[in-house]
């Protein structure tokens, strides 16, 4: 069962759920990847609600946007177990199934074809509807050196050399599954 919400009444929550980790689904292929993330932003923009994720370059789950531009944001609840944000930010979906490893149940979605993850119950569906490469030449100094060191291969799961493509994604609908 999805509860509707409107996602603007939990802008808080999610905003504060960001900081201890959510996930990021895809699917392309037939194959299901989520991978953790902490940097994003909810907000509207053209008249739409957004959530706006930041993916390096050389991540699994930037080759599935690009191939399938639609993704589903997941964030705990209550009862959420925490070690799902840990396994889903330190391994990587082109070495493991993670959705399989971690047991997690997949449900399916209302409007774009990535599933959602019942474990995380709070959910929206994005479509992605702009991205962009950040400009390295535009970042401070001391933000590059500590975000992006050169001297660290992009298959470092924190700080490298990669910097992020930012992917705009239309929050197409927005629920809790219960």
């Amino acid at each position: 069962m999805k509860k509707k919400i409107d996602v603007l009444d939990y802008a808080n929550y999610i905003l504060k759920e960001m900081r201890r980790g959510i996930l990021i689904t895809t699917k392309s292929n037939g194959k299901v990847n989520s991978m953790s993330i902490g940097w994003g932003t909810l907000g509207v923009e053209w008249n739409k609600n957004i959530f706006m994720i930041l993916i390096r370059e050389n991540r699994f789950t930037r080759t599935m946007l690009d191939e399938n531009p639609e993704f589903m944001v997941n964030i705990a609840m209550d009862k959420s177990d925490r070690n799902i944000i840990k396994v889903c930010g330190t391994k990587s979906g082109r070495d493991i199934d993670k959705i399989k490893e971690l047991n997690l149940t997949l449900e399916d979605s209302n409007i774009v074809s990535v599933p959602a993850i019942k474990e995380l119950p709070l959910t929206l569906e994005c479509k992605v509807i702009y991205k962009q490469l950040q400009d390295s030449n535009k970042i401070p100094e001391d933000i590059r050196k500590k975000f992006y060191p050169q001297d660290v291969e992009s298959s470092a799961s924190g700080p490298n050399k990669d910097f992020h493509i930012a992917y705009y994604g239309e929050i197409v609908d927005s629920y809790i599954i219960e």
